[in-house]
């Protein structure tokens, strides 16, 4: 294995999405042009905020929840001037709309539910300060998202020691969050600490997260990272490198099965095999009680020229190979050691664990 880091850094907070001091735009880092670019775009727009969620310049469902609350308070603000009846129909429209954005992740619709909430059960009141409120929400969104991240990361890390070796597939670390994120926090947090870990990043095709987003935020922390393309994972778990698996997730259904990106279900086998335990991490947002397992989990599909010629100078198949681009896969619940929330950590059985972390709330 790689020497380890000896240097000791804080980890360096950035916005990934903010809303503009005047509250005219949300503005987030365009995810598409990292690592060689950092680029902050300031969108407006219905159409424009679709296409960021849509084309990943902006991801990970937390953000992607932060994200939708930004918009839908910054687009509800050019509607000031209607009257309620109007101004709560034009919201609803816009909401479904960024809804249908992306399927799989539930923070985008959880988030946007309790923007519509403030709308309707305020009915009462004038739009501006109905405004107001959404703005409060909104903002509210967000630093609970900071709350839970540190939280997360402090559970997730009672289950490391000093010098493990984690492997991660996607990104689930302050780009896809706030702060320090779900499945890195742990890693960041402990590096803070003084821990050291070696971390395996799996590249994650087709997009490359890993490559692109998590080595780079591992690497600008100080954590000693060494980047593996995805059939390599087997190799470095039967090297005995690997002490524990952490992922992020997009999406658990009630029984504990949960959607991830592509390959996760693939690094889960693996872990089993090879007696790793493998952890998932993220807020109870990202928990869909109605959802019963994960086969009712809508899974997305992606244009096929993500395999076939994104990242590369000319196309690397020919134009009349068909392609299946699934953007996320499901881990059976069986599969996973612990699912690690802001409010702990749940083991089997999860049909009674993560219920358990409702109790009092229906």
């Amino acid at each position: 294995m790689p020497d380890r880091v000896d240097t000791v850094r804080k980890v360096t907070h950035i916005d990934n999405v903010r809303l503009s001091d005047d509250g005219e735009s949300v503005i987030i880092i365009d995810q598409t042009q990292l690592p060689n670019r950092v680029v902050y775009l300031p969108l407006s727009g219905l159409d424009e905020c679709c296409e960021a969620i849509a084309a990943l310049k902006v991801r990970g469902a937390p953000a992607i929840g932060i994200f939708a609350g930004y918009a839908i308070y910054v687009l509800s603000r050019r509607n000031a001037s209607l009257p309620y009846g109007k101004f709560a129909a034009r919201f609803h429209e816009q909401k479904e709309t960024l809804n249908a954005a992306r399927p799989t992740a539930v923070n985008l619709s959880w988030a946007l539910r309790r923007m519509e909430n403030v709308v309707t059960a305020n009915a009462d009141l004038p739009v501006s300060e109905i405004l107001d409120l959404l703005k409060k929400e909104c903002l509210s969104i967000h630093r609970e998202d900071i709350a839970m991240c540190m939280k997360i990361s402090e559970y997730g890390l009672s289950l490391l020691r000093d010098g493990d070796g984690i492997l991660t597939h996607c990104n689930a670390g302050p780009l896809a969050t706030s702060r320090y994120g779900t499945a890195l926090g742990p890693m960041l947090l402990g590096r803070e600490r003084g821990m050291q870990f070696h971390v395996f990043a799996d590249e994650t095709r087709p997009l490359l997260q890993g490559a692109r987003l998590t080595s780079f935020e591992l690497q600008k922390a100080g954590v000693d990272v060494t980047l593996i393309c995805d059939n390599m994972a087997s190799i470095v778990m039967k090297n005995g490198w690997v002490n524990a698996c952490f992922v992020g997730c997009d999406r658990i259904a009630a029984n504990g099965d949960f959607a991830n990106k592509i390959g996760t279900s693939g690094v889960a086998i693996l872990a089993k095999y090879y007696g790793i335990p493998f952890y998932t991490l993220g807020p109870t947002s990202t928990i869909d009680r109605s959802c019963p397992t994960g086969a009712q989990i809508n899974i997305e599909l992606r244009a096929p020229e993500e395999i076939k010629e994104k990242f590369y100078r000319e196309p690397m198949a020919l134009p009349e190979v068909n392609c299946y681009n699934p953007a996320f896969d499901v881990t059976d619940h069986t599969l996973v050691a612990g699912i690690v929330t802001e409010k702990g950590i749940c083991r089997p059985p999860y049909t009674e664990s993560l219920k358990k972390l409702f109790s009092g709330q229906d």
